[in-house]
């Protein structure tokens, strides 16, 4: 028995996580943030280079990709049924704040480019749907590769100024123009790093829905995929 799928790609900071878990939520599925896993491996890969005192501070360049993976599981990287979604978990504790620190969000791109770690991250995502659970996934090649033939697929999107000011507040700060060029030009770095990587390069499925939430509110978006979603699973 396989559950229905929803996939939710895009760029860095385009809102992916928090609409799918809001669409989740509205649909009573369950929401499935593949990000978690990719910034779970990097933490991994940040304390294995801790614990053996090297001198690196880029998993991605210092440790092999197979030395990763295994790391992965030996400290038991996973993600366990928290409420509407799920949780990441290292070492038996929940590690969500910590997968959100600047240090792994600036190495984690490098890390979600290697094909081990995605392999690895692939296969337990399509086992939890696989186990029969309605879930909402939301990535940057969900629609592409890990669920090909997903029931709906959206491509959620915005400007990279709308994305940098809408990070810059999360973090609780006041957006001043010199902090939001910095920011969008990051965004714009790692959109092009995404994009043109050699392995599951960020792309929209020929198939999905495209949706720029540039000028939308967050409850607009987020109706606007509920009720695309709610025709296709209500069928008999």
């Amino acid at each position: 028995m396989s559950g229905g799928v929803i996939a939710i790609d895009g760029p860095s900071a385009s809102g992916k996580s928090s609409t799918a878990r809001a669409v989740a939520e509205a649909l009573g599925f369950a929401h499935l943030d593949s990000g978690s896993l990719y910034r779970g491996v990097t933490l991994v890969g940040l304390r294995e280079l801790a614990r053996h005192g090297m001198r690196g501070d880029d998993p991605a360049r210092d440790l092999p990709p197979e030395t990763l993976r295994r790391a992965a599981e030996d400290r038991g990287l996973m993600l366990q049924p928290d409420g509407a979604g799920f949780a990441a978990y290292l070492e038996g504790e929940p590690v969500d704040d910590e997968l959100r620190s600047p240090t792994v969000t600036s190495r984690v791109s490098a890390i979600s480019a290697i094909p081990v770690v995605r392999e690895w991250i692939n296969s337990r995502l399509r086992a939890m749907v696989r186990a029969g659970q309605n879930v909402v996934v939301d990535g940057r090649d969900i629609g592409t590769v890990v669920f090909p033939d997903a029931d709906l697929k959206i491509f959620l999107t915005a400007s990279a100024e709308a994305r940098a000011g809408r990070r810059i507040s999360q973090r609780g700060h006041t957006i001043e123009a010199e902090d939001l060029d910095a920011e969008a030009a990051a965004l714009a770095a790692r959109d092009h790093a995404d994009s043109t990587r050699a392995v599951a390069p960020l792309r929209p499925a020929e198939d999905a829905v495209h949706l720029d939430t540039t000028t939308m509110g967050f409850a607009e978006q987020v109706r606007f995929i509920v009720e695309r979603a709610q025709p296709i699973f209500s069928r008999p």
